[in-house]
């Protein structure tokens, strides 16, 4: 064999780094953006925030400005900016009479809207505020406080108790029992079932919380001890064989068992807080919808033109260092621009692909897909896919993921689409109008829906049920004849 060397030339797509890091930047969630906006902020001397005149505008209004379960609004945020530089042009963004402002309608910088979050306990914190009202030994408490730190967000103790005493020091390491005797005062606080360590012990601490003569609790016990497998397989006829009851016990202890908490914890506040806030606001203007950026997640930055004539003007040739970072700050304004001028086409798109959801609900979702947008706004679809990935659009209906517009379809009898969330509200509708003393099974739905022109299978059915959380026919009967 003779080795040799060939010259070929050829076309090859690469990506700079440039444009690696404008894709970064347009898949963040809002606050992940306003981060790194704040760090360029920090470690580029050519970027400044640009001051506003706060005098000049109206305050928010309550009926625009988006409302989330907890929202922040960082200080790099409201109102556009004019410089020739800057993040927006005027009459893009400008109109719109949104600023950022005070809880008292005056404008203050300091002001965290982060403090005016309700404050929340978490689990731990709940606890061990009960624990220090009990009257227990200095020791007792500590071997408490071991087991309320052991457990997890939802309340369970997942570690077994020989791992938590190898946590001691052998000169102090408590016996089983000691521990056990923990155990039982955690499991005896608020919110009953917190301590378990099993789905089964969870639900029975909750039962045997209730009062004595609470309807159907005795046949609850029984059901959670020893046949919680036949509950959850949902074979209601052996359960009434082995449990020697009739239906009107086993209708009562179905209602009492799905009244329980699985996870007691969940009521409480998570150490890790999640903030959302609207990248968008969807308002109807003249009949049409309109999307508007939101100007709470807009940076006001611009680049300092002074620091730029001077390495401009000089001829003695400057550090590559400092170009770089002026190259990087124009850079930095342009992709801030173009990625807020994205995100609103995307979500124009979305917007005018949905309109008869925002006018009648999700019974008139159409089945909308990414190839559909990308074709739309003439982007790529994994671009299209960036830019819906945790975005948020505040509307009428609440606030709303980019994502909740997509999604699978059915064929109806016409041979068109029809999207799974109108095929799930009307399931629900259904559902919400039968008749209880004949309620419907999965095979009556779906011959109903197929009475309405839309096919789907008998397990779809099943599937979007019980995504909505509806218990099947078998259970709701058992319910509708203890409500009687």
């Amino acid at each position: 064999m003779r080795s040799s060397l060939q010259l070929q030339t050829g076309h090859q797509l690469m990506m700079t780094p440039l444009l690696q890091r404008s894709i970064q930047l347009l898949q963040l969630s809002s606050l992940e953006f306003l981060q790194e906006i704040q760090e360029a902020l920090s470690s580029n001397p050519f970027l400044e925030t640009q001051e506003g005149d706060d005098g000049e505008q109206a305050a928010p209004s309550p009926d625009n400005v988006p409302s989330a379960t907890e929202q922040e609004t960082p200080d790099l945020t409201a109102g556009p900016s004019t410089g020739t530089e800057s993040i927006q042009d005027e009459g893009t963004w400008a109109d719109n009479g949104y600023e950022h402002r005070g809880s008292n309608g005056d404008a203050d910088d300091e002001w965290d809207p982060t403090l005016q979050v309700p404050d929340t306990p978490t689990l731990r914190e709940h606890l061990l505020r009960q624990a220090g009202c009990l009257p227990l030994s200095r020791r007792d408490l500590f071997l408490v406080t071991v087991v309320i730190e052991a457990l997890d967000v939802s309340g369970y103790l997942t570690q077994p108790l020989d791992e938590l005493l190898e946590m001691f020091d052998e000169e102090d390491r408590p016996e089983v029992d000691e521990l056990m005797v923990a155990l039982r005062h955690v499991q005896a606080m608020d919110p009953p079932g917190v301590g378990a360590q099993t789905v089964a012990e969870c639900l029975r601490l909750q039962l045997e919380a209730m009062p004595d003569d609470e309807p159907g609790r005795a046949c609850a016990l029984r059901i959670v001890t020893k046949h919680l497998d036949l509950f959850a397989a949902r074979d209601f006829q052996r359960l009434v064989r082995v449990l020697e009851c009739d239906d009107a016990a086993l209708g009562a202890a179905t209602v009492l068992i799905r009244k329980l908490s699985p996870r007691p914890g969940a009521a409480f506040g998570s150490d890790d807080t999640q903030f959302v806030v609207a990248d968008v606001i969807v308002n109807q203007v003249k009949g049409k919808w309109v999307v508007m950026i939101n100007p709470q997640v807009v940076p006001k930055i611009r680049l300092n033109q002074v620091y730029a004539s001077i390495l401009q003007g000089a001829r003695d040739g400057s550090s590559s260092q400092v170009s770089q970072q002026l190259q990087e700050a124009r850079w930095l304004v342009r992709n801030i621009e173009q990625r807020f001028s994205t995100i609103q086409r995307v979500a124009q798109a979305i917007v005018d692909r949905q309109t008869r959801y925002f006018d009648y609900g999700e019974l008139a979702m159409k089945p909308l897909t990414l190839r559909d947008i990308a074709e739309t706004v003439g982007l790529h679809e994994s671009t299209v896919s960036r830019v819906t990935s945790r975005k948020y659009m505040a509307t009428p209906r609440g606030l709303l993921e980019f994502k909740r517009f997509f999604g699978s379809h059915v064929e109806t009898a016409e041979g068109s689409p029809c999207s799974s969330t109108a095929v799930r509200a009307l399931i629900k509708q259904l559902i919400a109008a039968e008749d209880t003393k004949a309620p419907l099974s999965d095979i009556k739905l779906t011959r109903l829906l197929e009475q309405r022109g839309i096919k789907v299978a008998r397990r779809t059915v099943a599937k979007y049920r019980d995504l909505l959380q509806i218990p099947p026919v078998e259970i709701r009967r058992l319910s509708y004849r203890q409500l009687a």
